[in-house]
């Protein structure tokens, strides 16, 4: 397709107003709409993975956009009354699908690389750790929309009805909505089979910045697509029932062999980037590579509150400080090693702490590590809250409430102040046998650490 037809193509078709769509589309939802995107470590203009990433999951809309935007072009020849006489042209039929199809996909993927760019150029700003891991998933992205676009003009092509276009939009927003649903880590799902929810151009919503996209992930992604759109072309270029019936085969094809490539598992899907999740260290402090500018924040305060806990725990003591990457699902019981303070900072208590109040953090953490948190951002319950309070009081020598939790400072101190003088008016040795009782309990995750404190048994 030289440039005159390009040109002409551009002007009389509505190729330029479906890529303007879809761009303005997902321009407007991201920065006119408060979600998860704006929030936590995993914020789309974060980190290089966490923008593919999210700008994926907008696929979930934008993609049946882009199939009845498709079909609306497909319809062209039919809205116009000339098929026939294109027919009887000496023109092959497939050069005048490739004109209408590559158009359109050429500004459906301008669009989307014009989406990505400008978050790209957010990231370049602020992320020091760059790589070019989220490459796949952007390059993927943008050919699920030409795929879907070539598709419904395909189908329109073959079915030239004015209910095409809006039916095959509403049919792929029900396909990307049930399929990202089943998509969702760890969450299982009664409707859509696990194997075949990986066939959705959009992704999960991003809930860790250490998680990308499995190798195998983009390789049965692109195999479905581009059997997707070799349909889409076939339908376009067809001219008899029976031709338009063998164009089925690619997408078919493309199905099955998709399906034996795409992992079952949704823990195979999402996995850790493990060059992200490399530990960056200053002496015992560390940190993932792709929150290395975290570090330096992070060090002092660290040392001396491994040197707090060893003075209070003895040998019980943890001796190193170092972020969490291990994922969990919701409810999951978070890490709780024995040798090791963990740091996740999508947790509120270490994601904006400094100085001393993150040494308090740490030490409250070292000293009684969360057990029954359902998500990273929570923190712990609020007994679990209360109770590294009192530790972390005992060891520092004054009670205070942990800053950036879910938990109201009120109902902190109403379960923790009570314990906390009931423990002060207690001997030295009987107020180390309870701290000690404690940190066991809470790092087997066996029993009420506050409870313990207050003088109960572990259960």
């Amino acid at each position: 397709m030289n440039i005159r037809v390009l040109r002409i193509e551009l002007r009389r078709s509505v190729a330029p107003w479906a890529g303007a769509v879809v761009l303005v589309t997902a321009l407007a939802f991201l920065y006119l709409l408060s979600g998860p995107w704006w929030k936590g470590t995993a914020l789309w203009t974060a980190q290089w993975t966490s923008m593919a990433l999210w700008t994926r999951t907008l696929l979930v809309f934008l993609w049946p956009l882009a199939v009845g935007l498709g079909a609306l072009q497909g319809l062209r020849d039919h809205r116009s009354k000339m098929s026939e006489l294109l027919t009887s042209t000496p023109r092959p039929a497939w050069h005048r699908a490739a004109a209408l199809a590559g158009t359109t996909a050429i500004t459906l993927a301008s669009a989307f690389a014009l989406f990505v760019l400008q978050g790209a150029v957010q990231v370049l700003a602020g992320a020091e750790y760059t790589h070019l891991g989220w490459l796949p998933i952007s390059l993927v992205g943008a050919l699920s929309l030409v795929a879907g676009a070539v598709l419904g003009m395909g189908v329109a092509r073959a079915l030239p009805s004015p209910l095409i276009p809006p039916a095959l939009a509403v049919a792929a927003f029900l396909f990307t909505t049930l399929l990202q649903q089943a998509t969702e880590l760890a969450v299982p799902t009664a409707t859509v089979p696990s194997r075949i929810a990986p066939l959705s151009p959009a992704v999960a919503q991003v809930s860790e910045v250490l998680l990308t996209l499995s190798p195998a992930v983009h390789l049965g992604q692109t195999i479905w697509l581009l059997g997707m759109a070799a349909t889409g072309f076939a339908l376009l270029a067809a001219a008899t029932p029976r031709t338009r019936l063998l164009a089925l085969t690619p997408v078919l094809a493309g199905a099955a062999i998709a399906l034996l490539v795409l992992p079952s598992d949704p823990r195979r899907t999402y996995v850790v980037d493990e060059a992200a999740a490399a530990l960056v260290c200053d002496g015992p402090v560390c940190v993932t590579k792709a929150h290395q500018a975290r570090l330096d924040d992070l060090a002092a305060p660290g040392r001396k509150a491994l040197r707090l806990l060893h003075d209070a725990l003895g040998s019980q003591a943890p001796v190193s400080i170092h972020e969490s990457t291990a994922l969990r699902a919701q409810m999951a019981t978070p890490e709780r090693p024995r040798d090791a303070v963990l740091v996740d900072f999508d947790d509120g208590v270490f994601d904006t702490a400094k100085g001393e109040e993150l040494t308090r953090a740490l030490v409250a953490q070292g000293m009684a590590p969360t057990c029954f948190a359902r998500s990273a951002s929570e923190s712990g319950t609020t007994g679990e809250i209360a109770a590294q309070s009192v530790a972390a009081g005992w060891v520092l020598g004054d009670l205070r409430p942990l800053g950036g939790t879910v938990h109201s400072v009120r109902d902190q101190l109403d379960l923790a102040r009570p314990v906390w003088q009931d423990l002060k008016a207690l001997p030295r040795t009987e107020q180390f046998a309870r701290i000690s009782a404690m940190h066991a309990a809470a790092v087997s995750c066996n029993g009420d650490p506050l409870h313990v404190l207050a003088g109960g048994e572990p259960q």
